[in-house]
């Protein structure tokens, strides 16, 4: 098995990377950067979404597995006294894959033909630099509402426990298939209205947001951010690749968000 680990960047995150590529060795496993079977990322969900974005093209052949070394994460859930425990898992144990949801995103241009393609793990924010975001919001080819505000969030099961929450969007479990449509402070009066609640979309539906003000638009995947004045439409809907994790252990996502957002 090929194996690759990233770090954040910390001291004791990069221990932790040294510690575990060193046990792996010892096991017989061979680390490549390139092009690994497993990704085991150490620091925290951060750390594990930039691990996701540099590994996109391979997600059929990768899978994932995280250790904090901050706060317990969604996605990183393994402890760094647990590391021994989990290098044997990896070496000596067939493990489950567990596979969820990704956002595809696909950016055309009033300046050309071609078009950008993205994936999300977390979400897809669309804002302007400045003043308000005015655009229309079609699903499944057709119009459904005009927004005006600050802007929307579209997220992933898996990442309705972040940004989307924040903006009072449902919290889904990871499994589903779907996507969520959330907005950021709208507008609504006598003259603009929206629906002002969060939408769950189906693996089959689309959503196409047409900005109607020719202002920069300030578009995220994830952790990255981009500014671009020429913006046609912005299209979201459920990928057809998943990112696939590596599972050792029962995964509880209900305590997970029970112990991050309630507590004991």
């Amino acid at each position: 098995m090929h194996f690759a680990v990233t770090s954040r960047g910390d001291d004791t995150s990069n221990a932790l990377q040294k510690k575990i590529t060193d046990y792996l060795q010892e096991f017989g496993l061979t680390q490549n950067n390139e092009k690994p079977d497993i990704v085991i990322t150490v620091g925290g969900d951060g750390t594990l979404l930039q691990a996701f974005h540099y590994y996109h093209e391979f997600l059929e052949e990768t899978c994932f597995v995280g250790i904090h070394t901050g706060h317990l994460g969604f996605y990183a859930d393994w402890k760094p006294e647990e590391v021994e425990k989990l290098v044997i898992h990896i070496a000596k144990t067939p493990f489950q894959v567990v596979e969820y949801p990704l956002l595809e995103v696909v950016v055309r241009h009033h300046d050309g033909p071609h078009a950008d393609r993205y994936l999300a793990l977390n979400e897809c924010t669309v804002k302007t630099m400045e003043g308000s975001l005015v655009c229309n919001i079609d699903i499944k080819g057709e119009k459904f509402e005009t927004f005006r505000g600050d802007g929307l969030c579209i997220s992933t099961p898996s990442g309705s426990t972040a940004y989307n929450k924040a903006l009072g969007g449902a919290i889904l479990h990871p499994s589903l298939a779907s996507m969520q449509l959330s907005e950021m402070a709208s507008i609504n009066n006598r003259v603009y209205r929206t629906v002002g609640s969060p939408l769950i979309m189906p693996q089959h539906h689309t959503c196409l947001l047409k900005p109607l003000n020719d202002v920069e638009m300030q578009i995220t995947i994830d952790h990255k951010s981009m500014v671009d004045q020429s913006v046609k439409s912005i299209q979201c809907r459920v990928a057809e690749e998943k990112v696939r994790f590596a599972r050792f252990r029962p995964f509880t996502f209900w305590k997970r968000v029970k112990e991050s957002f309630v507590g004991e």
